[in-house]
């Protein structure tokens, strides 16, 4: 018996009254330390490098195994997450989207984020979708507005119905094209027109990363431009792929043997194949639970998030 694992995931953690974007979700910065400190007193805290050993010498886990990750690269987990982390004795798993480093561009996502954070009522963006789907409806042969509503207007337990629907709209619904046209118009009329500037404050630079590195943190693949993993071509895949290999490359990590973190949490048979070849060996979902090495599929990890904790 390989034994049972509970994986943490992690997005921005800052000091949420004094962010510029107080309505971006996260974590408290007093609440991560509350927590790191109830997870040191509760888990085994093993690291990136522990779990590669153990999944590729059929090692058993510490009992009551926890490992931590911090998904997309921000800039909080340099400043806020790592220094608990390094003053507690933990190491963390941190997985970079490569394309805001390498390129200094702000990821569709994250645009989204901050979209959604700048406008103060959700209808506004709604009427807005709405008129660039009627605008566009041919073009790209487009349902109606209110069928898209009937399909996707959801709520969750975090979201309501109008955020998720935007942020389905905006993520991957609409052509490529179109939403993209709709993301870059929205970003500079609501957040800003300096997007190198921004990607500079919201990201961890390669300097960054590497003084994690040398201090004992993991850093693992999350794709290089963060995009919704299952809906793409073979090809295009394997292009993300190779792209973020060679950014972990570039920074000092092995790229034999290394874990994925699928962006979005998405993934399919295709991309589990892809990273199989290129020597992953281990792949981290989005699905929720304690990940058992004995009985999930290594390759679809699932974890729990840091409000479940």
């Amino acid at each position: 018996m390989r034994g049972d694992i509970t994986i943490v995931m992690y997005h921005y953690v800052r000091n949420l009254k004094k962010s510029s974007y107080p309505r971006i979700k996260g974590l408290d910065t007093k609440k991560f330390e509350r927590q790191i400190d109830y997870i040191k007193d509760n888990y085994e805290v093993i690291s990136g490098y522990d779990l590669i050993d153990i999944v590729s010498n059929g090692k058993s886990l510490p009992k009551n195994a926890a490992l931590l990750t911090f998904d997309d690269g921000y800039a909080d987990h340099f400043t806020n997450v790592f220094p608990v982390l390094d003053r507690s004795g933990l190491s963390g798993c941190f997985f970079p989207s490569a394309k805001p480093i390498v390129e200094n561009k702000v990821l569709d996502v994250n645009k989204i984020q901050f979209i959604m954070a700048s406008i103060p009522n959700e209808s506004v963006l709604i009427k807005y979708i709405y008129s660039k789907i009627k605008e566009r409806k041919k073009e790209f042969d487009l349902l109606s507005p209110d069928k898209y509503w009937s399909l996707l207007a959801n709520s969750t337990n975090l979201d309501s119905a109008g955020v998720v629907f935007c942020k389905l709209m905006l993520q991957y619904e609409l052509p490529f094209k179109l939403r993209t046209d709709i993301i870059h118009d929205l970003f500079d009329k609501y957040v800003t027109n300096d997007e190198f500037s921004f990607s500079k404050k919201l990201y961890m630079s390669r300097e960054q990363i590497i003084t994690m590195k040398q201090k004992g943190m993991y850093i693992g693949s999350h794709g290089y431009d963060h995009l919704w993993m299952d809906t793409l071509s073979p090809k295009n895949q394997e292009y993300e792929i190779n792209k973020s290999l060679e950014f972990l490359d570039c920074i000092g990590m092995s790229t034999n043997n290394w874990i994925m973190c699928y962006p979005y949490g998405s993934y399919n048979e295709s991309l589990i194949s892809t990273i199989n070849n290129n020597n992953c060996i281990a792949g981290l979902s989005t699905d929720k639970g304690v990940a058992s090495l004995d009985n999930d599929n290594v390759y679809t990890l699932p974890r729990i998030d840091t409000v479940d904790i």
